[in-house]
């Protein structure tokens, strides 16, 4: 149970590590653009978090094969 809730931590925190942004254009007359900025905390978290429920499904396992 702990290793879906850390699934679901690291799916939404690596969903709300991005965000777009408008960047000024290079030569004055040109269109401005955009571009996706992430967030590297929450992208450490999304990997601490993948991590950590990656290590609670080998545990489950190991515990079930022993039974």
């Amino acid at each position: 149970m702990l290793a879906v809730v850390a699934a679901a931590g690291c799916v939404l925190s690596w969903l709300a590590a991005s965000s777009t942004v408008v960047v000024a254009p290079v030569l004055e007359g040109e269109p401005k653009t955009t571009s996706i900025e992430y967030s590297a905390p929450l992208l450490v978290l999304s990997l601490f978090l993948a991590t950590a429920a990656g290590v609670l499904v080998v545990l489950a396992i190991a515990r079930l094969r022993r039974r």
